[in-house]
């Protein structure tokens, strides 16, 4: 979860509130994937891509709504906002944990499988505990480098008035 926004600042529900955790649901699904019929980890998708698709439509909602000429490349600032955000999120929160996710279990399910002997209940058990362990540890490095492509590729195109940050 992002830091405490800056004192005096207003508090982002979808970034400083328990409300971020349902960006990360997909990568709960992909943990549990091989203890759970497939339409659960989708609806993990389901519920990570709709926070995504939220923030990305909240974030263009107060693009719409700033000062101090709120017309003036109004439906600029709301297009930046909105892409971005959904970019960002898609990537950060969805595709590549998710993606990363999906490869740890699978990898760590196959070696438990050759290199132990334990029940396949055993294994997958293992699988998901580890699954679930790495989240934690891959959002911020997943965070920043999503930061800097975009940084280095889509930001590039956005007018020089306001770049976004969205993380």
């Amino acid at each position: 979860m992002s830091e405490s926004p800056p004192q005096g600042a207003e508090r982002d529900l979808y970034r400083d509130t328990w409300v971020r955790y349902l960006g990360y649901a997909n990568e709960v699904g992909e943990a549990f994937r091989s203890m759970v019929p497939a339409a659960v980890v989708w609806l993990s998708y389901g519920v990570s891509s709709s926070y995504v698709l939220a923030d990305a439509i909240d974030k263009g909602k107060k693009a719409g709504e700033q000062t101090p000429s709120p017309e003036e490349g109004r439906s600029t600032r709301v297009t930046i906002a909105v892409v971005d955000t959904f970019v960002w999120q898609a990537l950060a929160s969805v595709a590549i944990p998710g993606f990363t996710i999906n490869r740890v279990c699978a990898a760590s399910l196959y070696m438990l499988g050759t290199a132990t002997r334990w029940p396949l209940a055993v294994r997958k058990w293992t699988t998901t505990a580890l699954g679930l362990l790495a989240i934690p540890v891959i959002i911020h490095p997943i965070d920043r480098s999503v930061d800097f492509l975009l940084d280095s590729s889509l930001r590039k195109l956005y007018p020089s008035v306001q770049k976004p940050s969205s993380s």
